[in-house]
């Protein structure tokens, strides 16, 4: 096995027993194990074994394999949006959604496996993402659905974008 194999292959070990709350601690628990590595490539292996970030039994944040949980219910939804999502603007099929960086993944897996009936499915990056709305819905449907689910329309309208964000 090559290096990166085996760094895998720990990295997966530390996200079944949700021991990682952040990079830095997952790099620091690679080093006790004898890997030199950073949180760049850390950053790399989390995305390429498809973690996401879930809160673990004592409600702490913590990296886990997105199979860990195939599930989410339409609460970890409203729960992921009201505590990470910054803005919220419809376009067409499409609500973008902005993130704090490195809370993108997580957001999008909820809204992923929570498998809501307005939801084609998201593509994301370190901050933004991109959800698409069934034809049928529209992006201004799918925001006031994500709305009532944050339980607060009124905190969620403060966070989508003005209509200039929308030229």
């Amino acid at each position: 096995m090559n290096d990166k194999t085996l760094r895998q292959a720990a990295v997966q070990r530390h996200l079944a027993a949700h021991t990682a709350g952040s990079q830095a601690e997952l790099v620091e628990l690679l080093a006790r194990e004898g890997f030199d590595t950073t949180q760049t490539t850390v950053s790399r292996d989390l995305e390429e074994l498809g973690a996401v970030k879930l809160r673990d039994r004592l409600g702490r944040m913590v990296y886990a394999l997105s199979t860990d949980q195939p599930y989410a219910s339409v609460d970890d939804v409203g729960r992921a949006l009201r505590q990470f999502a910054l803005r919220m603007t419809p376009s067409a099929n499409l609500l973008v959604l902005h993130t704090p960086p490195g809370h993108a993944h997580m957001v999008a897996s909820t809204l992923d496996r929570a498998g809501l009936r307005e939801v084609v499915g998201t593509i994301t990056d370190d901050d933004t993402i991109a959800v698409i709305a069934r034809e049928d819905v529209g992006g201004r449907a799918l925001l006031a659905v994500l709305e009532e689910l944050m339980g607060d329309p009124a905190a969620a309208g403060r966070r989508h974008g003005s209509d200039a964000d929308d030229r």
